[in-house]
């Protein structure tokens, strides 16, 4: 699979909150990187658990918007049916996502989805 391709079944797999499927879409070592988690995610199986984790907090639905792609690199611009956007880039090396960072508002996620909002989470 291209890499433009692997992003485009990354869509399908999120949008069926397939976690087992979406994780193998991943390298071993790879990397998820969002904005809005104090750190990375490393490896295949902790990403796999962060996707069941949050495929269970809320229906979730990527829309794709733009599919960017430029050498190792896949560009997702989306939304969701809610009105959350958001932005993935994607690196991709030997067929394998290898690293992902997402950039999209976790307090708009929240207010969508009605998940109050965890006291430590205003904490600074």
């Amino acid at each position: 699979m291209e890499s433009r391709q692997i992003v485009e079944r990354w869509v399908e797999l999120f949008n069926a909150a397939d976690a087992e499927g979406i994780s193998q879409l991943y390298a071993e070592d790879a990397v998820n990187d969002q904005v809005v988690f104090d750190k990375p995610v490393v490896g295949r199986q902790a990403i796999r658990e962060m996707f069941q984790a949050e495929f269970l907090r809320a229906p979730m639905v990527c829309r794709k918007e733009n599919l960017l792609e430029s050498g190792d690199w896949v560009v997702l611009e989306w939304s969701d049916p809610v009105g959350l956007r958001g932005c993935g880039f994607f690196k991709i090396k030997n067929g394998k996502i290898v690293l992902q960072r997402g950039y999209f508002d976790q307090l708009t996620f929240f207010k969508h989805q009605n998940i109050p909002i965890p006291v430590t989470y205003l904490e600074i």
